[in-house]
């Protein structure tokens, strides 16, 4: 017996709708509609619900998508040959007046037992970080932390783990070079994350162009706080096993300090979330995206703060966010980052075009305007209330746009250097990626995905699209799994595996 077809259309005026089938769906199938389909069409494609002729807008989300590069006949399969990438938007000529914002209904009494740092932030976790002023010392502490987790870790329970913040700059580098900002304050703000405690351990190496000293916070009064800085090439080492060895020392005070602190109850209000998606495909901005979205809104109304990012996937819509920023200064913020990705690119002798990644398109994705379409989704509704250039830290309660590259490790390496304490990554074609220092809440876009990767996806958003679950539904399930997993009453599967990516600098300035 034939399956049901399940055809999704995003808006009312779409001309296209995506097939929902596990199985994709046969040529001869018969939609609701009436319309014959003259191909087969794989799960996530697009099948074409009218006669589009050449040079024609294909619509999705209500929005052009592109133009016919050839005629696409009702019930064709629209393949990404056929899309001709449109002009993107005119950024000078976007307008900066917001529309009557939306206004949200507070949401009170949601908690989750957090660590309470002593500026006010909370971590979700208890963790050691080690972060480096030059990639050259990455040998030293990656051989430190394997001992920390041996030796040193089983004495101090509550203490969730160690991390060695290696990276790939510090040295050979044009420091003062203007772009060198976004690496050196994200190295230094990534130390400063909720989850670390308050604590910041460098380890430099001597020479390096990095100063290990400008890594540090502004000191305070605090007479608790413990030595910040080891260097290896302090005269007063003889030999590899005394660095070693003192890096040793100096992180078993740390841990000590560390393992005195204790979850207590923490409203809502203190969740930092980074939203982020990696390995999308047409069924993100159907299901998992806009899940999170509900989740997002969720989150703003009980007080919290979320994060945005991926230049790349907002740039072909952000005129649809313009009109939802507070003011006249975050819309100018906002377009000023795209202004300048834009110039980055450029320079680099590449477009926007090399968005999106082959994965994308097999996943249904024909070109970069359908995946930002999808993309915004995962922002919700609220409106958004600050801009952040890569690398900065977090400022304000609420919805906030943080400028990152595309590229899931860099994104990731940027929103945790802006303080998130609960990272949530949606994929459509599935992704080991995970962060050691803060918990990733993977979510599944297809069901066929999620029951493919059942011990790597923590929820299945594909439910949406098969009609057993509705948005809402799942955007209450998704905040409540937030809210167990920044308590550590659930460990997501990245943990339970051991899955953790390296982190990633963006770094737009030369090397020397």
């Amino acid at each position: 017996m034939n399956e049901n077809p399940i055809i999704i259309k995003t808006a009312e005026g779409d001309n296209v709708g995506v097939v929902a089938n596990m199985k994709g769906l046969p040529a001869g199938t018969i939609l609701d509609d009436g319309t014959e389909l003259t191909q087969n069409v794989p799960i996530g494609h697009k099948v074409a619900l009218v006669p589009i002729a050449k040079g024609e807008k294909i619509v999705r989300y209500g929005q052009i998508i592109g133009y016919a590069a050839e005629s696409i006949a009702q019930g064709g399969w629209v393949q990404e040959k056929q899309v001709e990438l449109p002009i993107p938007p005119d950024l000078d000529t976007i307008p900066l007046t917001s529309a009557p914002l939306k206004e949200l209904e507070p949401l009170e009494g949601y908690t989750f037992d957090g660590y309470r740092n002593a500026d006010g932030s909370v971590g979700t976790k208890n963790m050691l970080g080690i972060t480096t002023s030059v990639q050259c010392v990455a040998g030293l502490t990656d051989y430190v932390a394997k001992r920390i987790k041996e030796e040193l870790l089983p004495k101090y329970p509550n203490v969730d783990g160690v991390v060695a913040m290696n990276h790939s700059y510090g040295c050979g580098v044009a420091i003062n070079a203007p772009a060198a900002v976004v690496p050196i304050r994200t190295i230094k703000n990534m130390a400063t994350n909720p989850n670390f405690g308050g604590e910041v351990l460098v380890i430099g190496l001597g020479c390096e162009k990095l100063i290990p000293e400008t890594l540090l916070p502004a000191r305070s009064n605090d007479s608790t706080k413990l030595p910040s800085i080891l260097v290896m090439q302090d005269e007063s080492f003889h030999g590899f096993n005394e660095m070693a060895e003192g890096v040793m020392k100096l992180a078993e005070e740390y841990l000590k300090k560390l393992n005195k602190r204790k979850r207590e109850t923490c409203p809502a209000s203190d969740l930092i979330v980074g939203m982020q998606c990696g390995g999308s495909d047409a069924f993100s901005g159907i299901t998992c995206n806009p899940v999170a979205g509900f989740a997002a809104d969720l989150i703003v109304r009980a007080g919290g703060s979320v994060m945005f990012s991926e230049v790349t996937e907002v740039r072909d819509a952000v005129h649809l966010l313009v009109p939802r920023t507070i003011n006249q200064t975050v819309a100018e913020k906002l377009l000023d980052e795209m202004k300048w990705y834009d110039d980055y690119l450029l320079k680099g002798q590449v477009d926007r075009s090399a968005n999106p990644s082959p994965g994308n398109k097999k996943g249904g994705l024909s070109n970069v305007v359908e995946k930002a379409l999808g993309s915004i989704a995962k922002s919700g509704t609220s409106p958004i209330v600050d801009v952040l250039a890569p690398g900065e830290k977090i400022r304000k309660k609420g919805l906030t746009y943080a400028a990152t590259p595309a590229s899931d490790f860099v994104c990731g390496t940027l929103q945790m250097a802006s303080g998130m304490n609960i990272h949530v990554f949606m994929t459509g074609r599935g992704t080991p990626y995970g962060l050691s220092m803060v918990p990733v809440i993977k979510v599944g876009s297809n069901s066929k995905l999620s029951n493919r990767w059942f011990d790597l996806i923590d929820l299945d958003a594909g439910q949406v699209a098969l009609g057993q679950k509705t948005i809402e539904e799942m955007g209450w399930e998704l905040f409540q799994l937030i809210l167990d997993v920044a308590s550590g009453k659930k460990q997501v599967a990245c943990d339970k595996l051991g899955l953790h990516n390296d982190l990633v600098l963006f770094n737009p300035g030369p090397v020397t």
